[in-house]
């Protein structure tokens, strides 16, 4: 089954402004692109260049005024399914060195706070029965609430107020794994389901792959329930949100328009 994807948002400077867009589906093995149209408006500079690892890319404009962006896409999801709770966990000294930047504190998700917790509350449990669990609970203990979160927003502040959007759900898996000392990352997507449509974040964590001796696989985990692993799309990953935004403006910018449409076909 194939996914068709269309996204256009735009914004406003009062002045030349540098902004880095990262909205494009990625061109990788785990998912097929069968067509991609991108449009951007003219802008003085404009370059693009890899994102993070190696998926997806990112955009560099100089925007003075309005500055629009569409992009289309048609992409067959091509990712080895799993059962999640039958995969191990892999011993920190078993890594690959790539991962383990994905154990360490980021901007929006401080693990090391964690630790303690999840002993208490998910002790007896390792690897994906862990990640189960991890997504189990925060699906439970959280409220999806639109405008509830902001830019702001840590995992720290989500388990306090236990509640938020897509970024806040996957901020705290991130988290809860690294405090468990499994390698986690943030994922910005689209998938079908998401409700309203919108750009779509989650997590996905590294554990042992059992078709290889020693080494790990990256899988997908969405704690809101709008996506699965069958309909994830993937853009970029990163750290957490501030690696993989559509928009991050180097200086005074207004997003005045985003529409975002994701279909089976």
């Amino acid at each position: 089954m194939a996914i068709s994807i269309r996204s256009s948002f735009a914004f406003t400077t009062k002045a030349p402004t540098d902004a880095l867009l990262q909205f494009a589906v990625a061109d990788i093995p785990e998912q097929e692109l069968l067509s991609c149209k991108t449009g951007l408006t003219d802008a003085a500079r404009c370059a693009r260049i890899p994102a993070q690892e190696d998926i997806g890319e990112r955009v560099w404009v100089r925007a003075d005024g309005r500055f629009e962006v569409q992009h289309e896409a048609r992409v067959e999801i091509r990712r080895q399914m799993v059962n999640l709770a039958s995969l191990k966990q892999l011993e920190p000294h078993q890594m690959p060195a790539a991962p383990v930047k994905y154990l360490f504190d980021s901007r929006y998700c401080i693990a090391d706070k964690f630790q303690t917790f999840v002993d208490d509350e998910f002790g007896g449990t390792s690897g994906g029965a862990r990640i189960e669990a991890i997504r189990d609970w925060v699906a439970s203990k959280f409220t999806y609430a639109p405008g509830s979160s902001g830019p702001e927003t840590t995992a720290t502040d989500s388990f306090i107020e236990r509640r938020g959007i897509c970024r806040d759900y996957a901020h705290m898996v991130v988290t809860l794994a690294r405090a468990s000392v499994i390698p986690a990352r943030f994922v910005a997507c689209y998938a079908p389901d998401v409700t309203p449509q919108d750009f779509h974040a989650v997590a996905e964590v590294f554990l042992h792959d059992p078709g290889s001796e020693s080494g790990g696989t990256w899988q997908l985990v969405d704690a809101t329930g709008m996506a699965t692993p069958e309909d994830i799309v993937k853009i970029g990953v990163g750290r957490d949100a501030a690696d993989v935004s559509f928009l991050t403006s180097f200086g005074l910018i207004d997003l005045c328009e985003k529409d975002v449409r994701v279909e089976r076909v």
